[in-house]
């Protein structure tokens, strides 16, 4: 047996709209605390030098960069990952600390891939090797007056060890984690005095800094206990008296609430933790779509006299999981989002994006329908973490891991890891589950790190659990990669479903470039937008509200096209929703319609691909609603109602093409009417360009980014498309261009008519592609649109005045935009003030947690009293027992190829929901008996989990399930590599049950009419 019914109750707290970010110095108390921005002035030289890291070392010669940076960006999307540089790159940097500091210098690094040793003076302070988490260096024995140098070698080869032990990061994995070598995050310095509120960095410092968080939740009141605690140390020479008083603030910046600590004394060198509470009435809650953040500031006090302030960003939320269900803010959500990378890169930047562009990407998730992103295999960034608070979007936050659990100093990292990533994103409202592994961990490490949850994260109302763990007794969640999964007990969410690729070129089998869409991991798009509708049906069809047992949702691979893992012809995947510039493709309006709600979707409706096509065309068509009947209208003639299947998608096999407009009609269960229409367009005639920048428009400090979409457009100004123009590009002004990507190579070399078998290198996967030496038209001035529309990238210089992009295509103008640009805050001696994030502001678009319940019950579950069979009597109660670890299967005969099902009394059923040996890859042909009368006879379908079977309401007491013919196995799914063994497919049961005479039921639910008896 699992968990029973877990709840846990928590929340965390964030800042103002418009403020500083989670433990910096506060900008609300003036104290002699100083956080700066330490990304400036920095210079780069890639390969090994001799005596780098020495004060007066000549770096003259370096490439001047500006942090986030990797050496090797430019091949982000241009080439396979296993081909990404590896090497050593030096970076140094020279500062000088302010007049009025206060003597304690801190250095923060968000993260360095892979190894860094830091120095400062030439003296080394830090050496952090995981790749992945933050870590923290006191520079203060190393400061000298005056100017200081700080040196970082980094160290990003595959086959990084450990100095100490010799052994290598499980996560440093050439399938999954991109090699974007160098100092690829944020880097910060903290200035305080001897005595202090710690940072949440244990590796380099071993401190653990703030946690804030809320419990005692009155919902209704909107009401809840506000706790703030600070680690703090005493440093100076003598002891300290200290107070704690915490403060709270809006996101306007308006003051709430002051509450604080008694009295606490510290003696010469202790460390102690102060906290404080007070129960606060009329909080906004943190929700799906809904960032509204507060700001918690903890100050310590020495006699009435502020000495040291913190900043904390956080959000108040209230998180229930039991029932096989997830509530936030006590209301039921189904999990529907995207697994996605935790590089989460852009073409020819790779990670090195600021702020506002994981904003962008982020709430594009979330306006998709998205409410869960899970990052894949390691942490993801601080900024992406930050963000996901920004724009209500929850986050399920690994710490590292490759595709197996681990053993000795290899799984020994992956607890320090885990370690250092809870103490460093607890305070982040959006965090909802802590993850152990990407694959099932043994009890034992289950334990170990649901251990270290509860030291450093007690309170923050997060369940930890892992991939699979689905008999687990001390996981908190599970999940498969590819396969439904129902529970009555703790949630399980798929960790990874719907994995085929589609390039946004390919749009369907009518519109050039014609590309035949091949199902196993390479479709056109309105097939990918089928595919995905056909594998979310199935978890909305045992979603909370159907039964006892249901599943807690899904999460799509992968959210954007990246440069992992692929599958189809290119060497990056391109199973995204949207592209690598994050352009949506056919399958993003599918997940909006069908997502749209916290289980049950609201009204919508979506007609796939455009209706630009060559006279005399015949295509089948199909549109993405929650209606019950939708109607097709061609020029306000009617086409009559689609065929509907899967839930949501309607099709109507053979419609004529004829220009003008194709409207869909959807009539909803509540009498609500949604419409959608596409019009056929008119010739390529202009260029159309649309700018996206930051708040503060394109910001010259050398880090920031525009986008800039171009569209070829028709003389009524409508996008075209199925143009695939040329478009070359010429930039002015103090920026750097980056590009686009789109299909192809910028040489023009053609494509392979064959596919290729790449080299198969150990520990990756490696299938043949006919692209996977093109460069994808990274960093090219020429690039194509597809489907009439693609978008660049270009990087700010550090100079002034205008930044201009002009376009131009043949037979067409060139049009030209001036992007608006602004100046940073300046540096002083390699310290700057000016953070981008704190410009920031919190997205509310889906508004707050709507009252009333978020789905209608629709079935009745029957439980059994009693189960009986011929064969493996002893097994039975294992078809029924809510673990899908177990199972009862007959001995093989026809006569034993059957099991009985009693309730006791008579129920009215309607519906059985079967999970069955080999669910993939048998259809069984079943009879069912219920008190001797035939109920339903058939074969069942061959699912990723639960056959569903239906007949018309009958009253009965025992129903006996029959098998009446053998059974035979065949893949109805394709050529899903991840499930080619039976431990990766979950085990299924059909390696060890074999066809024919051999019925096997993993689970068994049964279900009669809502309300029925």
């Amino acid at each position: 047996m699992r968990l029973k019914s877990l709840v846990l109750a928590g929340a965390c707290l964030a800042l103002p709209s418009v403020s500083a970010v989670a433990q910096d110095a506060s900008v609300h108390v003036s104290t002699p605390r100083q956080t700066f921005n330490f990304n400036t002035d920095w210079r780069m030289h890639h390969g090994e030098l001799e005596g780098a890291a020495a004060v007066r070392f000549d770096d003259a010669g370096w490439q001047a960069v500006v942090l986030p940076n990797a050496f090797n960006e430019k091949e982000a999307f241009a080439r396979d990952i296993r081909e990404h540089s590896t090497g050593i790159t030096w970076y140094r940097k020279r500062f000088t600390l302010p007049a009025d500091a206060p003597g304690k210098a801190l250095l923060e690094f968000e993260g360095v891939r892979q190894a860094a040793e830091v120095w400062v003076n030439g003296r080394s302070v830090v050496l952090s090797e995981n790749g992945a988490m933050a870590f923290g260096a006191d520079i203060t024995p190393a400061l000298q007056p005056g100017e200081n140098v700080v040196a970082v070698r980094v160290d990003n080869r595959w086959d990084y060890k450990e100095r100490a032990t010799g052994s290598p990061f499980q996560w440093n994995d050439r399938n999954f984690n991109v090699n974007y070598g160098g100092i690829t995050k944020n880097v910060r310095l903290h200035l305080t005095g001897p005595t202090y509120q710690t940072l949440p960095l244990w590796s380099g410092l071993g401190t653990t800094g703030q946690y804030v968080w809320a419990d005692g939740f009155d919902l209704p009141s909107r009401s809840a206990t506000v706790h703030a605690q600070t680690e703090v140390r005493n440093e100076a020479a003598t002891p300290r008296t200290l107070t704690l008083r915490a403060e709270l603030r809006d996101r306007d910046g308006k003051l709430l609430t002051t509450f604080g600590s008694a009295p606490q004394p510290l003696a010469a060198g202790q460390t102690a933790t102060l906290s404080a509470q007070q129960q606060v009435a009329d909080l906004n809650w943190w929700s799906w779509g809904h960032g509204y953040l507060y700001t918690v500031t903890t100050t310590l006090l020495e006699g009435g006299r502020p000495i040291d302030s913190v900043d904390v960003v956080t959000g108040f939320r209230k998180l229930d999981f039991g029932q096989g269900m997830v509530q936030l803010n006590g209301r039921t959500i189904q999990m529907h989002g995207y697994a996605q990378r935790s590089s989460n890169e852009w073409p020819a930047v790779g990670v090195s994006i600021p702020p506002w562009i994981s904003d962008f990407s982020n709430q594009l998730m979330v306006d998709s329908g998205g409410n869960l992103v899970r990052w894949m295999h390691i942490t993801p960034s601080k900024q992406d973490v930050e963000s996901a608070d920004r724009v209500g979007l929850l986050q399920a936050v690994p710490a590292g891991d490759a595709e197996r659990d681990a053993d000795g100093r290899r799984w020994e990292l992956r607890t320090e890891l885990m370690r250092d990533a809870i103490i460093y994103n607890r305070n982040n409202p959006s965090v909802v589950f802590w993850e152990g592994g990407n694959e099932s961990i043994s009890e034992a490490h289950m334990a170990e790190l649901k251990a270290i949850r509860d030291r450093y994260d007690p309170h923050g109302g997060r369940a930890i659990g892992s991939r699979e763990m689905l008999d687990s007794t001390i996981a908190e969640y599970g999940g498969e990669m590819l396969y439904i999964n129902k529970s009555g007990d703790i949630p399980m969410w798929s960790m990874e479903y719907s994995r085929d690729e589609s390039a946004r070129l390919y749009q369907d089998d009518w519109t050039p470039p014609f590309h035949k869409d091949a199902p196993d991991y390479n479709r056109n798009g309105d097939s990918q937008a089928a595919e995905d509708v056909r594998r979310w049906w199935e978890y909305y069809r045992v979603r909370p509200g159907t039964g006892t047992r249901v599943s807690s949702g899904g999460v799509n691979i992968i959210w954007s096209d990246s440069n992992t893992h692929f599958r189809g012809d290119n060497n990056y995947r391109r199973s995204g929703e949207v592209d690598a510039v994050r352009l949506p493709k056919a399958s993003f309006y599918a997940h909006q319609v069908m997502w749209n709600g916290w289980v049950d979707p609201e009204p919508g409706t979506h007609i796939v691909g455009h209706w630009n096509y060559a006279p005399g065309t015949v295509k089948p068509q199909m549109v993405v609603s929650t209606g019950e009947k939708v109607e097709l209208f061609l020029n306000g003639r009617s086409l009559g109602l689609g065929e509907r299947s899967n839930g949501f998608l309607f099709t109507w096999p053979n419609v004529v093409w004829n220009g003008g407009t194709l409207e869909a009609v959807a009539t909803h269960a509540n009498g609500a009417i949604t419409r959608h229409k596409v019009e056929t367009t008119g010739a390529p005639a202009a260029l159309k360009l649309t700018p996206h920048t930051s708040p503060r428009g394109l910001v010259l400090d050398g880090a920031d980014i525009a986008l800039v979409d171009v569209e070829v457009v028709d003389a009524q100004g409508r996008r075209v498309p199925v143009a695939n123009n040329t478009i070359r590009w010429t930039l002015e002004g103090s920026a750097e261009w980056r590009g686009g990507i789109a299909q192809g190579d910028s040489s023009g070399k053609p494509r392979a008519t064959e596919a290729v078998q790449p080299e198969n290198i150990p520990g990756t996967t490696s299938h043949p592609g006919t692209a996977r030496d093109e460069d994808n038209f990274i960093l090219s001035p020429n690039l194509p649109v597809e489907g009439g529309i693609n978008r660049v990238l270009v990087r700010a210089g550090t100079g002034n005045g205008t930044v201009r992009l002009t376009a131009t295509a043949e037979g067409m103008a060139p049009v030209a935009i001036e992007l608006p640009t602004a100046q940073p805050e300046p540096a002083t001696a390699g310290l700057s003030r000016d953070f981008p994030e704190r410009h920031q502001t919190a997205s509310l678009s889906r508004g707050p947690t709507p009252n009333g319940p978020s789905f209608v019950q629709t079935r009745t579950t029957h439980q059994p009293f009693a189960v009986s069979a011929a064969e493996n009597a002893g097994e039975v109660a294992f078809a029924h027992d809510d673990n899908e670890l177990t199972r009862w299967s007959s001995a093989g005969t026809p006569e034993g190829a059957a099991i009985t099902f009693d309730f006791g009394k008579p129920v009215l059923l309607s519906e059985v929901d079967l999970k069955l040996v080999g669910w993939r890859t048998r259809a069984y042909p079943l009879r069912f008996e219920l008190d001797g009368r035939t109920v339903w006879e058939g074969e069942t379908e061959r699912t990723l989990g639960y056959a569903n079977i239906t007949f018309p309401p009958v009253s009965g007491r025992v129903l006996r399930i029959v098998q009446t013919a053998p059974v035979a196995d065949r893949d109805a799914f394709g050529q899903i590599v991840e499930l080619a063994t039976a431990r990766a497919a979950g085990d299924t049961g059909a390696n060890e049950v074999p066809p024919g005479w051999s019925l096997g039921i993993v689970e068994a639910d049964f279900h009669g009419p809502a309300g029925a008896w």
